[in-house]
């Protein structure tokens, strides 16, 4: 053990103040992403006064760790001055923040290897807990509380600039799908040259279609009216959706080459997907029925996580639990991500309970798409491509910052 490294017992002490006054405000939860979340629990003739009071800069964590797979149940309270949280949890916090800084103990508790060393020291036959005395047997360096503050202000910096690029790229992406509802749903897309001069009126160019009497019709297969001339094309018809294949997972030299290689795991919460988890060769890739899809393809998760939608950041091979969705005639690829993701909407909108097992391409030959001249479908590219661009640059910068964060994580054993 470095000479820096003590025990954590020395620094916490464990605290079970209980909720008298029978308060039943922000009752909480804590969840493996090692942060407090509103509760789910049932809490119809629960007895409040039973919960227990965690404050600001205070910790709580699950001792059960059996039904959490490899992830700890830990935080820290930040956003409350106080809560409440179950009478099964354990509330701690820190002696003297002048020797053990709150803020830098969470850094160590956000440690993949803190995780696999709780997992590791559970104990119990029917479920496995991690106890407060294994809490305070843990060993961590602490080096002075000027350096550990100075660690902690590089962390926050860099996870709140993930943080402020993350708020970004969602009010991004809520714009392009905005505006693809506009022109797609509420037919509201703008009037080209061509269109007005067709019609007669030239000063309509630029105007918004439906609001402006543009010509609609009713369509059958959708059940609506739309602008004169669209039709509504199962969306089998419209796209095509090809699969992919996987290497074999025994030999070796197919896996980790330059190839990225998606699966239903490597979906993130933003449009794309910057990197895999897996990577494989280019031996591999030949020796395999997997195919490479160029940049801007969208993916759809069939098994696994299924139904989820994320577009290739570069070229990309895709294992079998997948689609791409491709159209050759269709040359944005922001068309194609924005369609699939309305299509999968619709999909779990008709699934019983918004959930459905697997995907087939037969599930698709019932979901309806209102189909565009081609002209107006480049018009959306144009339209959206600066915002797709910036989507993609920012998720990017995210994917790098995350990087340098889990780095300057993994070096806090090495001060």
């Amino acid at each position: 053990m470095k000479s820096n490294y003590k025990k954590l017992g020395q620094f916490i002490y464990v605290l079970d103040l209980r909720n008298k006054e029978d308060q039943k405000d922000n009752l909480l939860g804590v969840s493996t992403r090692k942060v407090f979340i509103d509760s789910v629990a049932n809490t119809v003739g629960t007895d409040f006064k039973k919960y227990k009071i965690v404050r600001k800069n205070q910790f709580t964590y699950v001792p059960d760790t059996s039904r959490r797979g490899d992830k700890m149940g830990i935080s820290m309270l930040e956003t409350h001055e106080q809560a409440l949280v179950s009478q099964a949890y354990t509330v701690f916090e820190v002696t003297d923040t002048n020797k053990l800084s709150p803020e830098y103990l969470m850094m160590w508790f956000r440690r993949p290897e803190f995780d696999r060393y709780a997992r590791f020291k559970s104990h119990g036959s029917v479920r496995e807990m991690f106890d407060w005395e294994e809490m305070c047997d843990i060993e961590l360096p602490v080096p002075s509380i000027e350096k550990q503050r100075e660690i902690v202000h590089e962390y926050n910096v860099i996870n709140d600039r993930i943080a402020l690029n993350k708020k970004l790229t969602q009010k991004l992406e809520k714009t392009a799908q905005a505006i693809y509802k506009q022109w797609f749903v509420d037919f509201e897309f703008p009037i080209s040259k061509k269109q007005a001069e067709f019609i007669g009126k030239p000063e309509l160019e630029g105007k918004p279609y439906k609001s402006s009497s543009g010509e609609m019709e009713y369509c059958e297969e959708s059940g609506k009216n739309v602008p004169l001339g669209w039709k509504s094309k199962p969306f089998t018809k419209l796209f095509n959706l090809k699969g992919g294949g996987t290497p074999s997972t025994e030999i070796a030299e197919y896996w980790g080459g330059e190839i990225p290689f998606f699966t239903p795991k490597d979906v993130t919460s933003s449009f794309f997907t910057i990197s895999t988890l897996k990577t494989i060769t280019n031996i591999g890739f030949e020796n395999s029925s997997a195919k490479k899809y160029p940049r801007g393809t969208t993916f759809i998760t069939a098994r696994g996580t299924v139904g989820a939608v994320s577009l290739a950041s570069a070229e990309m091979a895709m294992n079998q639990s997948c689609y791409a969705v491709t159209n050759k005639k269709i040359t944005n690829y922001m068309f194609i991500h924005q369609h699939a993701t309305d299509a999968i909407n619709v999909l779990k909108n008709e699934a019983i309970g918004g959930v459905f097992g697997a995907l087939v391409t037969r599930d698709f030959d019932s979901c309806y798409i209102t189909s565009p001249d081609i002209e107006i479908t480049d018009a959306y590219g144009l339209k959206v491509k600066s915002i797709y661009d910036f989507i993609l640059q920012k998720q990017k910068e995210t994917n790098n910052l995350e990087s340098i964060s889990s780095l300057l994580m993994s070096k806090l054993t090495q001060i």
